[in-house]
């Protein structure tokens, strides 16, 4: 009795291993066969912390777990703004700051893009000593993004509002940083963020002139307009605008990352104010296949929801483009 207890448990062990093996090859065949069918867009997706900007400044986000909220949301890579990090820098020092950010990348498993730089000074000043200080002011910042690991940092150019004062200048100051970014192996590259820098074929001449495989640009989706009614880069009704599509365009041969700016969207999920297939499209005829970085500049909805629904909208597009 015993011996026939035996034969039955190990026969029954037997077939339930067979059939446990066959469902489990059987899921990962199906699991395989949906990954080849499922094509990955031609891109991979960053995350820009200034569509964190608001939680950030209003504490509810300390900008310390940035790493780990891109994660979460499902990005590869993330892009830092280094204006959030003013009252980390005051109480930890750079080193430490760095240390921390870099500590908590890896952790996550997230890769640092780019770091976009704001308030070290006008790097297109008229003025020779002004715009010598602002080289020297972006130095520090070239240094973080290499010990990020990230490829660049974003600067901008804003300068006179005469356009041969501006371009002299700006080809100037970016080619004097460009060249320090050279010896740390950092890009360095220009935003359309408003007056002379939103002008895309004006931006790109200044990038061509300079003729440096380090210096290019960061084409955004938004953020071109050249000038408003109050005369300065933000505030103010916009009436001189620079046609989105030609800019972005003009600047993607010389692009080292794109910008997907958003500001609102349908019930569908597209975005109103963009199209947004037809710029897509213009990034990769260009054939780049580098991060493009969530930046949901929003109000109608809340900054995670907007940035979900850009995200969603890049990765549904990046797929159809990519069949």
């Amino acid at each position: 009795m015993t011996n026939k207890i035996f034969r039955t448990f190990c026969l029954t062990f037997l077939v339930t291993t067979l059939l446990v093996g066959c469902k489990e090859t059987a899921a990962k065949s199906d699991q395989a066969q949906v990954m080849v069918g499922d094509k990955a867009p031609f891109f991979k997706l960053s995350l820009a912390q200034w569509s964190l900007h608001r939680a950030i400044q209003n504490n509810e986000l300390d900008p310390m777990d940035f790493a780990e909220k891109a994660k979460e949301m499902g990005f590869e890579g993330i892009e830092y703004v280094s204006g959030l990090y003013t009252k980390k820098l005051e109480s930890m020092g750079m080193e430490a700051l760095l240390d921390s950010l870099k500590a908590e990348s890896k952790a996550h498993g997230i890769e640092n893009v780019l770091i976009m730089i704001d308030g070290e000074g006008d790097l297109a000043a008229s003025d020779e000593k002004e715009r010598n200080m602002a080289v020297e002011n972006h130095k520090k910042w070239v240094d973080a993004a290499q010990f990020l690991g990230c490829h660049s940092i974003r600067v901008n150019l804003f300068g006179s509002n005469n356009e041969d004062e501006w371009t002299s200048n700006a080809t100037k100051g970016l080619k004097q940083l460009a060249e320090y970014g050279k010896s740390k192996d950092i890009n360095i590259i220009v935003e359309n963020h408003g007056g002379f820098s939103s002008n895309a074929e004006l931006l790109s001449s200044v990038i061509r002139n300079i003729d440096m495989d380090n210096c290019g640009t960061l084409p955004d989706f938004g953020n071109f307009c050249m000038k408003r009614e109050s005369g300065g880069n933000w505030d103010g009704k916009c009436i001189d605008t620079y046609d989105n599509y030609k800019g972005i365009e003009e600047m993607m041969p010389y692009a080292k990352g794109v910008s997907a700016k958003s500001y609102d969207f349908d019930a569908e999920g597209n975005e109103t104010t963009l199209d947004y297939p037809r710029l897509l499209k213009i990034v990769k005829d260009a054939g780049y296949t580098g991060f493009v970085g969530v930046e949901f500049e929003g109000s109608n909805v809340s900054e995670e929801k907007g940035i979900e629904l850009t995200r969603n909208l890049l990765l549904k597009i990046g797929k159809d483009l990519s069949k």
